[in-house]
């Protein structure tokens, strides 16, 4: 699969990026003969129902097809997760300070990232890594 792929949501038209099958395979709540064996990517603006689309449109999965609440979808919501391997949702990250300021869920994810306990690919609906998403929050409360 090309690494840096990008197609537009056959729904909003936002830029997609690429999502690997064993991602979608992992999350949807449908039959995995839904699942053709084509590049999909990520929509990942909020009002779009669209989740994931095959480069070729031949299918689109969209959130009532997905098993997990999907942060990107739902930005402002308090209870949903931000982190899918350690269960770190959005208030958590909000509300979490050390007293010197620093946010230990940060360094919570680092250790599980370096003791190799995430497993992004398969739970983020991203499929990489949420520490992006994560520090992006952190900053924002700063």
């Amino acid at each position: 699969m090309p690494q840096n792929s990008i197609k537009n949501c056959p729904q909003c038209d936002s830029i997609g990026r690429n999502v690997d099958n064993a991602t979608i395979k992992s999350l949807i709540s449908v039959s995995l003969h839904s699942v053709a064996d084509v590049i999909h990517h990520l929509c990942a603006k909020a009002d779009c129902d669209v989740v994931y689309f095959a480069e070729d449109w031949s299918e689109t999965f969209y959130t009532s097809d997905i098993r997990e609440r999907i942060y990107q979808k739902e930005p402002n919501a308090d209870d949903i997760l931000v982190c899918y391997c350690f269960l770190y949702t959005l208030n958590d990250i909000k509300k979490s300070r050390d007293h010197a300021g620093e946010n230990p869920i940060v360094a919570d994810i680092n250790l599980g990232i370096q003791q190799g306990h995430c497993a992004c690919d398969w739970r983020n609906p991203q499929g990489k890594c949420c520490l992006g998403n994560v520090m992006k929050i952190v900053k924002s409360q700063n």
